[in-house]
């Protein structure tokens, strides 16, 4: 898909900021350093649409992109990162959660988490409760390019199994914003699931 002219519409902590309209919505969820802003830039072909930063955690808000009328790409608070005072993670949870279980434009989430690693508790945590609400799932392991080639298929099994995997709403994919893969495997599932083309 080409975009022209995405745009950072409202960076937003509370529903009643959401963008009104019935466009659908596609939201990137991971933990704090996995690469969320990355993976949208590469997929919009913008350097410093989403602000990427050395500091993880930095996204504090909802950020709703607008591509080009189309649909919404909206970039999540990171989850698990360290340096957030306790009552400052509950606040991003509970901003997390109101979104995730209630907006009706949401059409699938893409979750990030590092190929590198064993999924965290935290990504099993967010998988199950996206699984319980039967929201569309794309796991993406991100920095792929980190792993050899020829164990991209053990990367693929060792998520599955992890993630007690349930491929009724959920699909995975490798991506590396290094080498450039995976990102018309993404474009195409956030199209099947948007049904916009």
């Amino acid at each position: 898909m080409k975009i022209i002219n995405p745009k950072l519409i409202i960076s937003a902590v509370a529903p009643k900021q959401y963008p009104d309209g019935q466009l659908p919505e596609v939201a990137f969820v991971g933990r704090s350093n996995v690469g969320k802003s990355t993976l949208i830039n590469t997929l919009l072909q913008r350097n410093g649409l989403a602000r990427t930063s050395s500091q993880p955690g930095k996204t504090q808000t909802l950020n709703f992109y607008n591509l080009d009328e189309k649909l919404y790409f909206v970039d999540v608070p990171g989850y698990g990162y360290a340096k957030v005072s306790k009552a400052q993670r509950e606040q991003f949870g509970q901003m997390v959660e109101a979104y995730l279980s209630s907006r009706k434009q949401l059409r699938g989430v893409v979750s990030l988490m590092d190929a590198r690693m064993e999924p965290t508790e935290d990504d099993k945590l967010m998988y199950n409760w996206l699984a319980y609400y039967q929201v569309p799932i794309l796991v993406v392991a991100t920095k792929a390019d980190k792993v050899a080639r020829g164990k991209h298929n053990a990367v693929e099994s060792r998520f599955k199994k992890s993630l007690n995997f349930q491929p009724q709403f959920s699909s995975l994919a490798l991506f590396s914003a290094v080498e450039k893969f995976g990102s018309q495997e993404i474009w195409d599932w956030i199209q099947k699931q948007s049904g916009v083309v």
